[in-house]
């Protein structure tokens, strides 16, 4: 899910020196993740009432369609926030040089950089948001039992958030460890002002990864990736289930224009 997306590297910038002051958390952060959850969730609920209403498809597969087109449009128009965020944290700068991050990404290799990353990224998010969907729909059907589909429970939203971005995360792994090695290389080369070089396609540093570190390295950083992204899953669908409930109910009770 969603803005969901957690980094992990095969090869990552090196760590700060023992005892040196963590840098704070960038506003890349928070600028991302806000509007990123209200344009993903509103395009999913949209997309799908739009897909079963039209008989698109069938009521199945709506969530898996839904879900992938609303984080395809999601990751197009954050791709520039989460690309700067993760060279802040490669390179250690303070949040105050963002605008600095910015401009340097664009001198070097012009507005498209600020995209760089974004094949690997809907690689990732796209399949993770599809199969998000589709086996949380499956995993709340399976707990509600007989409960209505409109009475789930905030327990149970929670577990199927749970198992479903599990699921969902160990099958993405190897695109989300391409997409943050290829940012955190141009991070390293901008550091030392060295122009980068065209970028290598996703499928081939896929096959390099596994080249030179096995099948592992596809898979490198997945026990921090599953324990980030099972409870980030279920604490945030578990959270806008409750909203959407409380909202609809409130409306029941309080019928627009009275």
């Amino acid at each position: 899910m969603v803005s969901w997306s957690p980094s992990t590297c095969a090869r990552t910038a090196p760590a700060a020196p023992p005892g040196s002051r963590t840098p704070p958390a960038s506003p890349a952060q928070w600028v991302m993740t806000v509007p990123a959850t209200a344009i993903y969730f509103t395009a999913y609920d949209q997309l799908k009432t739009f897909l079963c209403g039209r008989a698109l498809t069938s009521d199945l597969y709506a969530p898996m369609v839904a879900g992938a087109l609303a984080r395809l449009g999601t990751v197009t128009v954050i791709s520039p926030l989460e690309l700067v965020r993760t060279k802040l944290q490669a390179q250690h700068v303070s949040y105050r040089e963002l605008g600095s991050c910015v401009r340097a990404a664009m001198a070097q290799g012009g507005w498209r950089s600020l995209w760089l990353g974004w094949g690997p990224t809907a690689l990732r998010d796209v399949p993770f948001s599809a199969l998000y969907w589709f086996n949380y729909e499956l995993a709340k059907s399976w707990l509600s039992g007989l409960r209505p589909k409109d009475q789930t429970s905030v327990g149970i939203s929670f577990a199927a958030g749970g198992i479903s971005g599990t699921v969902a995360a160990v099958l993405t792994l190897p695109f989300d460890v391409v997409k943050t090695q290829r940012q955190v290389a141009l991070g390293a080369l901008e550091a030392v002002r060295v122009t980068p070089p065209r970028a290598d396609s996703t499928w081939l540093l896929l096959r390099r990864i596994r080249a030179e570190s096995g099948t592992r390295g596809l898979f490198a950083g997945f026990l921090p990736r599953i324990i980030k992204a099972a409870p980030s899953c279920a604490i945030m669908i578990s959270t806008y289930e409750f909203g959407k409930s409380f909202f609809q109910r409130l409306n029941r009770e309080q019928p627009l224009g009275s």
